[in-house]
């Protein structure tokens, strides 16, 4: 069974790849976790020449050892968003406004469409940011479950699953961290704040897709 998935996957994958390319992004295709950490450090990062590097919060990124083995790069200077370290808000921003203009951001994203566009959706707005403008280079890992047909099947997918997901992950004060479902809430915590949609790379390959079949994330 595995096997079989495996291949309708990489049917399917291949597909998109194309449609990336297409639409002006850099695309690879990796078959599982372990290739695309490879892929990101030996074949995307030595080519960009990168010497500041930050991140969205990406749980595939993060499984998949990228940050660690960048932050411990001496030749990096590594702006780490999400250290742990106890931060006010203002404190936060004036850390994550200058990260805007790093050479390198890495992350992952909460939909890709079956057309090749980037749906995500934020709270404070530096990863979609990220995504948009300000980094030279952009790199996205996306697990093969982040695939979906079109543009309402995106945000079907961020609002009643990749949201309420992550609301429960963060501990946020939300309606959803209980029910597990969207409630279009009012809540000082909420995380459904700010769209992007992303149909073309502009400049040309300045986003790097890499495709992974497996499921990552959420």
């Amino acid at each position: 069974m595995q096997g079989t998935l495996k291949t309708y996957w990489q049917k399917r994958l291949e597909r998109l790849k194309e449609t990336l390319i297409a639409n002006a992004f850099e695309a690879h295709l990796a078959d599982d976790l372990a290739e695309a950490k490879r892929v990101v450090l030996e074949d995307i990062v030595p080519k960009i020449g990168a010497s500041s590097i930050t991140y969205g919060d990406s749980q595939t990124c993060i499984r998949a050892g990228i940050f660690d083995a960048l932050r411990n790069d001496p030749q990096l200077t590594f702006i780490d968003l999400f250290d742990g370290q106890e931060r006010t808000m203002d404190q936060w921003l004036a850390l994550a406004r200058p990260a805007l203009l790093a050479d390198l951001f890495i992350t992952g994203t909460n939909a890709i469409t079956e057309t090749g566009a980037l749906v995500n959706l934020d709270m404070v707005g530096n990863r979609v940011g990220g995504i948009t403008f300000g980094p030279k280079t952009v790199i996205i890992l996306v697990g093969r479950n982040k695939v979906v047909t079109d543009l309402d099947a995106a945000m079907q997918r961020v609002k009643h699953f990749a949201a309420p997901a992550n609301a429960v992950r963060l501990n946020k004060k939300t309606p959803c961290a209980k029910t597990a479902q969207c409630m279009d809430c009012s809540s000082a915590e909420r995380i459904c704040r700010m769209w992007s949609i992303v149909e073309r790379s502009f400049p040309k390959e300045r986003i790097k897709v890499v495709l992974i079949n497996e499921d990552l994330g959420l």
